[in-house]
């Protein structure tokens, strides 16, 4: 069984390797290696299908591919992709607001907080990740839904 401390476990990872791949563009080092390597070991891909609706896509609104998903995090194969991960971020914190653990399966949602590395202010995005356990053991990410708050006008 999936327990909340493995995926709070899961979360700073994730959270970590965003971090360390803007971290690594600024270096002025392989960041697309080390964004090739975020995704190997924290997504789905190679077990199956990935649901990922990343916040700031509108044209292309889902990558379902290790490839579309590189592209948003790192830049290159879709137009309008920025490389989320290149802003650069300091930290990336979560705050959970509840879980679905159900056997080999959990489900987390809440909202997620990006501190710019430049600027030191926090994008607040709401998030929904799906887990599952890889055959080595580890969690990866198959549900990936982020957004960024309604705004009412």
């Amino acid at each position: 069984m999936i327990s909340k401390e493995e995926v709070l476990s899961a979360q700073k990872k994730w959270a970590d390797a965003i971090v360390h791949v803007g971290q690594t563009y600024l270096e002025g080092a392989d960041y697309v290696a080390v964004g090739h390597d975020l995704i190997d070991r924290l997504y789905a891909y190679d077990e199956g299908t990935v649901l990922f609706k990343p916040s700031k896509a509108s044209s292309d609104q889902f990558r379902g591919t290790e490839k579309e998903a590189l592209s948003y995090f790192v830049k290159g194969l879709i137009d309008e992709d920025h490389g989320f991960a290149l802003q650069p971020w300091s930290q990336v914190r979560f705050e959970n607001e509840d879980f679905l653990l159900m056997g080999d399966y959990a489900i987390a949602m809440g909202n997620y907080f990006f501190t710019d590395a430049h600027t030191d202010k926090e994008v607040h995005v709401e998030f929904t990740f799906g887990y599952i356990r890889g055959k080595e053991g580890q969690l990866l990410i198959n549900l990936h839904h982020s957004s960024l708050p309604y705004i009412a006008h």
